[in-house]
Formats: C-alpha cells, structure tokens, sequence
C-alpha cells in the first residue's frame, strides 16, 4: 500500500508540481490548500487521471486546529502518513524594513514559520519510531532568500525562511534516531505565482541575467529534487539542504 504525503500549499507551483511527480513515484498525496480550492481540486484531477490516488483538503497552516485536522483527515482518508512538503508560504508587497508594520511581520512568521513548526509537529507524531511510526520524510521547501537576505524587497520573507533552515537543522538531530529525515531545498528564482503575490508577477525575468544559468528555474526542478531527499536514495542525509537556485 502507498504511503500519505502531504503537501502543503500544494494547489500551485513549487507544491503542484511536487505533488504530481510524488503521485507518479507512488505516493498518495493530500494536496492542501487555503483558499485557491479549483487550482488544489485540478492537481487532484491531473493524479487521478494518470492513475495515482489524491485528495485536496482546505488548511489554514497558521491555525493549529487547521493543522490537527488536515493531518487527521489526511490518513484516514489516504492512510498512514510516510512524507511531508513543508511547502505553504506568503510574502508581502515588497518594501523596506523601515516600511514593515507588525501586522505584515504577523501574518509571514504565522504561515511560513509557524505553520511549518505546526505540521512538523504532526507529522513526527505520526511518523516517529518512537511513537509507533514507521518512519519517514519531511522536506522544508525553504529559498536562496534565507542566504541573501532579498534587501529592499522581502527580508521579512527572507528571515522567515532563515528560521525554517534553522528548523531543519534542529528537528533532523532531534528525530534521526527515530526513522525520520528532515530535509530542506531552497529554490532561486523560479517561475510561479508568488511574484504576482509581491507585487511584480515579472520577477524572475528581471533578475534571471543574476543567475549564473542565465535563466529562471521551473517548479518541476524543484520538484525533482524535493522527491529525491524523500526517497531512499537519500537514506543517509538529513539535515542537509539543496540550492535549486541555477548556480547562485
């Protein structure tokens, strides 16, 4: 029987994309979403189509009742949990530090740092040895951003997947005895939606001349190397991160 994965922010981009070849690579998949339910419900249709077994589930990753549910419901719908995509993520319009108010510093460190504490929590529980579990992964979809601090544009967003890195780093020592490897990418400049979200959707275009590769990257490269740290092939790492950022 295949496994659960869980995939947050799994309607669009990085986690649409990790979603489908997860499918493709046998896993069932729970592609959460929190609002965008026809994008979520056509990843769905994409696995069924090709064979695979999905769900879409609406969770709020920032409300801890969100998060028990989607877990809950995730087994008991696909079965017994085996991965995690830390993947949900915002950020905000871009500005300076000097133009950040509490209420947007607020709203990034509840959805990208909390909400992945959050889902950490529930997937250790469910996955640890220790706990009965039968093991398993958890890959934090993190970014260059954490090593280079996005100034004048998103050092919130940047800081915010700075502590997911330090997550990373801290939750794989703590679980490696049992059974579970914790992972992390971080992507570049690639090509999805979360432009448009900080207010200017060409982005990637703009900066791509920065990248050694001399191009922007696409989601299903992320993917790629998200599905690898959870495959066996990966058995020995953890705490270990892959720039998926064209050589920057």
């Amino acid at each position: 029987m295949s496994r659960t994965l869980v995939v947050t922010g799994g309607g669009r981009g990085i986690g649409a994309a990790t979603a489908r070849l997860a499918a493709a690579r046998g896993w069932a998949v729970c592609v959460n979403y929190r609002r965008e339910r026809a994008a979520a419900e056509g990843v769905v249709a994409d696995i069924e189509r090709a064979g695979g077994r999905a769900l879409a589930l609406a969770a709020d990753v920032a409300v801890e009742a969100d998060v028990v549910r989607l877990f809950a419901d995730a087994e008991r719908e696909l079965g017994p949990l085996g991965g995690l995509v830390n993947n949900a993520g915002i950020l905000e319009r871009q500005a300076r530090v000097e133009e950040m108010d509490a209420a947007r510093l607020e709203r990034v460190f509840a959805v990208n740092v909390i909400g992945a504490f959050l889902c950490a929590r529930e997937a250790v529980r469910r996955m640890s040895t220790r706990r009965g579990g039968a093991g398993g992964g958890i890959v934090n979809v993190s970014s260059l951003a954490a090593r280079l601090g996005s100034p004048d544009e998103y050092v919130d967003y940047a800081a915010s997947k700075g502590a997911l890195d330090t997550l990373t780093v801290g939750l794989a020592k703590e679980v490696a005895a049992e059974g579970i490897r914790v992972n992390a990418v971080r992507p570049g400049l690639i090509y999805t939606e979360i432009h448009a979200s900080g207010g200017e959707p060409g982005r990637v275009d703009r900066l791509k001349d920065a990248v050694p590769m001399k191009r922007g990257g696409r989601p299903e490269e992320v993917a790629r190397a998200i599905l690898w740290l959870l495959s066996d092939e990966a058995s020995y790492s953890s705490g270990t991160f892959i720039d998926v950022a064209g050589g920057r």
